[in-house]
């Protein structure tokens, strides 16, 4: 009897659950284009001029999330004058997903390198926040030349004490992995996802309509939540093999983060990398959490064109991406 209750829970809970794909999906359509690699697809949202002088700026998401949580109001602001290409991660948003070593940043990597090979574009400016953190510093060592400059935003780049969490770790597991991502998570997820992302923001307000606008329930749906798990599972592991190799980064590089960041540490992270990359800068927020790209848009954007200018300018006077210079000071 006990048998026979379990699994129509289960198949309610797995009805459940393919409703709110259903409907989740409609509500948030894919925005961009289907880029075709290494046997997987990417979503790749081109916003702005393509025309502009610059080099384009190429932004990458999180955990958690998808390219909507780059876009606005960052992405958004730097496309005004610059173009801009938002890339879901490989298994998030409307990015279908590589099996197995796809969860390594190594990987995602290579696969968004083909990507920008594919739409014909030369060096750029590589944006990247949190998990994607990691990425961006491995694009950096394995395609430097790709790289015409590096901005890393409340980046992971370190291993850290303790794991992801157990849920994660249970969902990453094979069997029940699946089980619960096909039954449990979106309906449970549902109800706490805005007190997650409220909790990720923080100290800052998270914005009223941020959920909906980011189209973060998306990261609820099983193949989401799945890779999702997987790569926070194989992040710690992959920056304690790639860490040992920051110094051979070359590329201008700004570090921005939050002191009161608690989601990803700014004194395990951020202040080791600026420290290890000969030619980069920290900026370190006072009062500031984990989004930083929300608490401070502006600021950023800033920063992102100042970067830009340099290396324009020294790519004329030297027609070569510019030599490292020495390492500023923290500001």
């Amino acid at each position: 009897m006990i048998t026979v209750v379990l699994v129509a829970v289960f198949a309610m809970l797995a009805l459940m659950t393919q409703a709110g794909v259903l409907l989740f999906q409609y509500r948030f359509p894919a925005r961009g284009e289907a880029i075709e690699v290494a046997g997987a697809r990417l979503n790749v949202l081109d916003l702005g001029p393509r025309d502009a002088a610059h080099p384009p700026i190429v932004m990458i998401h999180g955990a958690s999330s998808n390219l909507e949580v780059m876009r606005a109001p960052l992405g958004d602001i730097l496309a005004a004058r610059h173009r801009v290409i938002l890339i879901d991660r490989p298994g998030h948003g409307w990015s279908s997903q590589l099996k197995g070593e796809a969860a390594a940043p190594a990987a995602q990597a290579r696969m968004i390198e083909q990507a920008l090979e594919k739409l014909g574009i030369g060096p750029v400016i590589l944006v990247v926040h949190s998990w994607a953190g990691a990425l961006g510093a491995r694009m950096a060592i394995d395609y430097p030349e790709r790289i015409a400059g590096l901005v890393m935003l409340a980046p992971v780049a370190y291993p850290w004490r303790g794991g992801v969490g157990w849920f994660n770790e249970l969902v990453a597991m094979p069997l029940i992995g699946p089980l619960l991502a096909h039954t449990v998570t979106l309906p449970l997820g549902t109800l706490l996802m805005a007190r997650s992302a409220r909790g990720v923001f923080l100290p800052q307000i998270m914005p009223d309509d941020f959920i909906t606008a980011a189209a973060i329930p998306l990261a609820l749906r099983p193949r989401e939540f799945l890779a999702n798990a997987h790569d926070l599972a194989a992040l710690k592991q992959a920056v304690m093999e790639q860490a040992p190799r920051y110094r051979e980064i070359a590329a201008p590089t700004l570090v921005i983060s939050g002191d009161a960041d608690t989601t990803v540490s700014t004194h395990i992270h951020s202040r080791p990398f600026a420290a290890a990359v000969a030619n980069a800068r920290l900026i370190v927020l006072p009062g500031v959490g984990h989004m930083v790209q929300n608490a401070a848009p502006d600021l950023i954007a800033r920063e992102i064109e100042m970067m830009i200018e340099l290396i324009t300018c020294a790519d004329a006077v030297e027609n070569r991406h510019p030599q490292p210079q020495p390492r500023y000071r923290e500001e």
